[in-house]
Order: structure tokens, then sequence, then C-alpha cells
């Protein structure tokens, strides 16, 4: 399959299926993070969920959309699936995406990004505390799985393919700052411990 295939599914469930549930989520106090599971081989969604931290604060997108994808009555193999996350994982989510065995994660938004953009920087102040890691600073290809941005994903398409992604990227990145204002504007209303 074609990058540019894949770039366009993973941004059409990012605006259609991801985010919202993500606008819906944010109104209730909880993080912009979600997350969805697509087939490998014809790119159908399996399941897309959203932070649910105001329930539990370890239901962060991708925890929370793989516990709802265990209680699906038939999920498939995690080596037939792809794993789309709107921002790049923390390293719990990370390890919990390793541990249910899939070999890859696509994601949208860089930590840095949810540092400076979203005013949550917790993902990369856990890696520089905890094991020393400066941004960008862990593999994201390994024995395990191989990382991707959709962003470079899109930033390395031909034309006319590069424009339209690069459209379709600001207006998602638009609709995230607006979800982003309704979470900050309920952070102090939650019990969530890293809000």
């Amino acid at each position: 399959m074609s990058d540019s295939k894949l770039t366009h599914r993973l941004l059409g469930v990012i605006e259609n299926d991801i985010l919202p549930l993500t606008l819906r989520g944010v109104s209730g106090g909880n993080k912009v993070f979600g997350a969805a599971i697509l087939r490998k081989d014809d790119l159908s969604l399996v399941i897309a969920g959203t932070n649910d931290e105001t329930s539990n604060p370890l239901w962060h997108g991708e925890v929370h959309t793989l516990k709802q994808f265990y209680e699906l009555p038939d999920a498939p193999p995690t080596k037939e699936l792809l794993f789309l996350s709107t921002h790049e994982p923390c390293t719990m989510c990370m390890s919990a995406i390793t541990w249910a065995g899939f070999d890859n994660y696509f994601y949208f938004f860089s930590h840095e990004d949810s540092r400076d953009s979203f005013a949550i920087p917790h993902d990369l102040k856990i890696m520089k505390e905890l094991y020393g890691l400066e941004p960008g600073g862990y593999r994201r290809q390994n024995a395990f799985f191989t990382a991707r941005s959709i962003i470079d994903m899109a930033v390395a398409a031909d034309e006319p393919e590069r424009s339209d992604f690069l459209q379709r990227i600001d207006a998602i990145r638009d609709r995230y700052a607006l979800a982003s204002d309704t979470y900050q504007s309920h952070k102090g209303e939650t019990k969530i411990p890293l809000g």
C-alpha cells in the first residue's frame, strides 16, 4: 500500500472518527488525545476512541481505545492491525501498544506539539526524568514497533497530494486548537493528577 493512500486514510479517520469523540470528551474535562485501530489489509476502522481520564487517570486516548478494543466480541489479532494516535504516545501508551502486540503506530502531533501547542508537557518531562531522554530520543524503529509521523508522511508525498494533505493538516490543527481551548477552560475542575 502506498504511503499516499495510507496518509489519506489516517487523516480521514482523525477528521471523521476520532475528532468528533474528542470534541465531546474535552467538553467533559478530558484531554485532547485520541486513537483508532484499523485493519492493515483494507484500512477499515475497527474502533476509534478518545481520552477518558476523568473516569480513570490511566485512560489516556490510546489505553482507553485498547480497553474498548479488547471488549469487542471478536477483536482481530493485533499483527493484522494499524494503531493510530492523534498525539505521539507517552511512555505508558507506547508500552501498552507494545504489550498488546502491535508492530506499528502512526501519530499526528509530536511530543513537542503536546507541550508547546497544548500546554501538556508531561510526556516529555516523564521521558526526561525517568529515562534521561531528550525530545525525540526514543527509537521509533526497534525490535517491537515502527512509529511514523503522519505529518512527515504528508510532507514526503508528491504533488498534488502534498498540498491537499497540508491543507487538511492545517484544518485538523485548527480544530484541535479549539478542542484544546475547551480542555484548558475545564482543566482546574477535574481531578486528573497530571492535568
